[in-house]
């Protein structure tokens, strides 16, 4: 590995769950590290760092070269956005100063259009995909909490030339660098809908009754529901052409079954229990607009999605 590669500008956009855990990774190894950040939170990193209670790597508290407003980032190498889906278009226009024709922008976010977004809305850099297996959430202190003994990303981009699957060997390597679990996907975009699929479940079905995954699946009618979300999603996949397979749908009913912790709760259900704008257009409003445009019914998806919106208002 290179180790030169760990002392590039490196940016997390998104102090949150997921962007917490990896700056406070990242932090520990990269001594030129800008947090973008702004109002209480950043005035608590400013004072005390960054607090993150890792179940599976330990306390952590690390204090950032630089812990600013995404406006105010100076250019970086690259940037980790772990941001909502629904400021992503802002947090891109907020960035777009700090980002050359060789900054590497690597969103670690819900959804499976962020990268294509970020493409559109920049048009310069190079965008690696991603995605992280994680349950991590920020408490009211502004510390981080990380879940679990697993954290672990998904990396690539489709179809890479030469060029590219280099900046995503430099981002595999900042990883490993920082102890951050990883693998560099061959088909990113199946890896991603295979998240997304499971999400579409999991996030919209705990939100909709508000009850833990030992709840639903307790429930005959509830754990049904969840088997219909979880279908309607991979049919709406395969539609667009996605390469996921059947076996990926049965992996994703079985982690529902057997193995999601009974007391496990969502980001979205988090968000809408706390009164937060919530990213329920991410997770049921597009399969929904998607299975409308692909002539796929999305019934149970539907449902829920006009359950969520009303809870928003």
């Amino acid at each position: 590995m290179d180790q030169d590669i760990l002392n590039k500008r490196i940016a997390v956009a998104g102090i949150g769950g997921v962007g917490g855990y990896l700056a406070g990774m990242l932090g520990r190894v990269c001594p030129h590290l800008t947090m973008a950040v702004r109002g209480d939170r950043r005035e608590s990193i400013l004072k005390n760092g960054l607090v993150l209670h890792s179940e599976y790597k330990g306390e952590i508290n690390v204090r950032p070269e630089y812990a600013v407003p995404v406006s105010e980032m100076g250019e970086q190498d690259y940037i980790f956005v772990c941001v909502k889906n629904y400021s992503l278009e802002d947090v891109c226009r907020e960035m777009e100063h700090a980002v050359t024709e060789n900054t590497v922008i690597i969103p670690v976010m819900n959804g499976v259009d962020p990268g294509e977004r970020i493409r559109k809305a920049l048009g310069k850099g190079t965008v690696v995909d991603s995605l992280i297996y994680i349950v991590a959430f920020a408490n009211k202190d502004y510390s981080v909490t990380q879940q679990g003994d697993f954290a672990n990303l998904r990396i690539g981009i489709r179809n890479a030339d030469e060029t590219q699957q280099q900046k995503v060997q430099e981002v595999s390597d900042i990883l490993t660098g920082a102890d951050i679990d990883h693998m560099i996907a061959e088909d990113i975009e199946v890896e991603i809908w295979r998240k997304y699929i499971l999400n579409c479940a999991y996030n919209t079905e705990s939100a909709y009754y508000d009850n833990a995954i030992g709840q639903l699946r307790s429930d005959p009618k509830k754990a049904e529901e969840y088997e219909a979300l979880v279908r309607e999603a991979y049919q709406v996949a395969q539609a667009k052409g996605v390469g996921v397979r059947q076996e990926h749908v049965d992996a994703i009913l079985h982690r529902f079954y057997h193995e999601l912790a009974e007391n496990a709760t969502s980001s979205l259900q988090r968000d809408i229990r706390a009164g937060k704008k919530a990213e329920v257009e991410t997770f049921s409003g597009y399969i929904v607009r998607e299975g409308q445009r692909l002539g796929i019914r999305t019934p149970v998806t539907e449902k829920m999605y006009e359950g969520l919106k009303a809870l928003q208002h």
